[in-house]
């Protein structure tokens, strides 16, 4: 936990009046006659899709400044705590010790569930990285793993975090191809780390996890991709939660937020490959497997708009929580409020509502390079990786059918004609080598050979 302190003038008080402390979630009054507000921020470092909310905004001290700038006689103080799932985060919230969380999509209607349940209500204020076919999420297997394909992970043991984006893309993803998500697999509930560990060892047959995990164990060499999330085609986002009481006692300091998110956001979409590099430092993830997700054309796209079709996502997500009895019925309407945001970025708002993803590209990272180079088709980096094989530090491609990026090297590929197509996933692969005659199955070493 870390705390940042910050002192502004007191404004000038009439004689004769009390000043008491004021505070989010504690304070005390200063000798100058100044009051103290702490704001506790509780975000996850590692689930990068949230940085914007946390890792990366903490990192710029946007929302210090933003404090600053209120000019309003209070002295701030800004606790960062981080966590590894949104669990502890609610926890702490519907506790009264954090005012304003980030975490994904199905922890987010826990909280929802939780506050109204211990009466410390929390507010769905705005949304960070998204992904409108829900690529966000993905099951991964051992690198010699023989499963191919989501039918046969019948009988398997199956690593997953239960009430998580990753467990509701199992389920989801399980029944599409008709097994029973409850009985025709053993599901492991495990924190992402134990899971990866489980795979590892071989006493997971398989892992369902949200963002970074699954891009680190493949960049790592350590699993390979069995299912992508985008084949559901339903969006996935992660998002700022803020306790009701909070907002309502301190608006400015809540749009003081999500002005400073804003204006993170703003940094990553100019800065993506310095802004991938801050994360990795923070975080201790390879900037080669950030950028994967928070690249100018990454998994994710970064935007604090409450869109209407992630509230209507949003709203499906329910079931699936309902039916593992998690949560009971949630009322979303109430719980998202995007009041506060639309405030605090105000006429720009309605622009960046209606701002879509940046389209597919293929790029490539060459060592030292403070820019990626990007290709208008996988087969011109190809041609590219196959003239300089050395001092590249990544490269990336969009599967052919969902468009989510993988890296060039572990994606799987198809040749069709004179084209080189790729693939997160072996099954996507296999249903386009049926649908076109003549297309076959290549290694990346061919579709290299091919390029040149």
């Amino acid at each position: 936990m870390t705390t940042t302190l910050l002192r502004r003038p007191a404004v000038a008080l009439a004689a004769g009046v009390l000043l008491l402390p004021v505070s989010a979630c504690g304070g005390s009054a200063e000798a100058d006659g100044s009051s103290t507000v702490t704001v506790t921020v509780g975000y996850q470092s590692k689930t990068i899709n949230t940085v914007t909310a946390g890792t990366l905004l903490r990192s710029l001290g946007h929302f210090e400044k933003q404090l600053k700038a209120l000019d309003d006689g209070t002295t701030y103080k800004v606790e960062w705590q981080d966590f590894a799932t949104g669990a502890p985060i609610t926890a702490q919230m519907t506790a009264g010790k954090i005012d304003i969380g980030s975490m994904g999509d199905f922890p987010l209607l826990i909280n929802a569930a939780r506050g109204k349940q211990l009466n410390r209500p929390t507010h769905l204020v705005s949304v960070t990285g998204y992904n409108l076919k829900g690529g966000l999420n993905t099951v991964v297997v051992a690198p010699g793993s023989k499963l191919t394909s989501l039918k046969d992970l019948k009988g398997a043991k199956v690593s997953t975090s239960v009430g998580s984006a990753a467990d509701g893309t199992l389920v989801r993803a399980l029944r599409q191809a008709g097994l029973d998500p409850a009985r025709d697999i053993e599901k492991l509930n495990q924190q992402p780390a134990v899971g990866a560990s489980a795979l590892a060892a071989g006493s997971a047959d398989a892992l369902s996890q949200f963002v970074a995990w699954p891009g680190l164990l493949a960049h790592q060499g350590k699993a390979k991709a069995l299912y992508d999330g985008a084949q559901l085609d339903l969006p996935t986002f992660h998002g700022v939660t803020a306790r009701a009481d909070f907002a309502e006692r301190r608006p400015a300091v809540l749009e003081a937020y999500l002005r400073a998110q804003a204006e993170a956001t703003d940094y990553l979409d100019a800065h993506p490959v310095d802004a991938a590099e801050k994360v990795a430092e923070a975080t201790g993830l390879p900037a080669e497997v950030v950028y994967l997700y928070n690249g100018a054309h990454g998994i994710a796209t970064f935007d604090p708009s409450v869109k209407p079709q992630l509230v209507s996502a949003l709203e499906e997500d329910v079931a699936i929580l309902k039916a593992a009895k998690l949560t009971g019925d949630i009322d979303v309407d109430s719980f998202v409020d995007d009041r506060y945001v639309k405030k605090a970025l105000g006429a720009g708002y309605a622009e960046r509502l209606r701002a879509a993803p940046p389209a597919a590209a293929s790029e490539v990272w060459p060592e030292g390079a403070s820019r990626t180079v990007e290709f208008a088709s996988p087969d011109e980096l190809l041609v590219h990786l196959a003239r300089h094989r050395d001092g590249i530090r990544a490269a990336y491609v969009p599967d052919a059918t969902t468009g989510t990026p993988w890296f060039a090297d572990k994606a799987v590929w198809v040749a069709d004609g004179e084209r080189s197509l790729p693939f997160v996933a072996p099954e996507t692969a296999r249903a386009y080598v049926a649908g076109h005659e003549g297309a076959r199955l290549i290694s990346y070493a061919d579709a290299l050979g091919r390029a040149s």
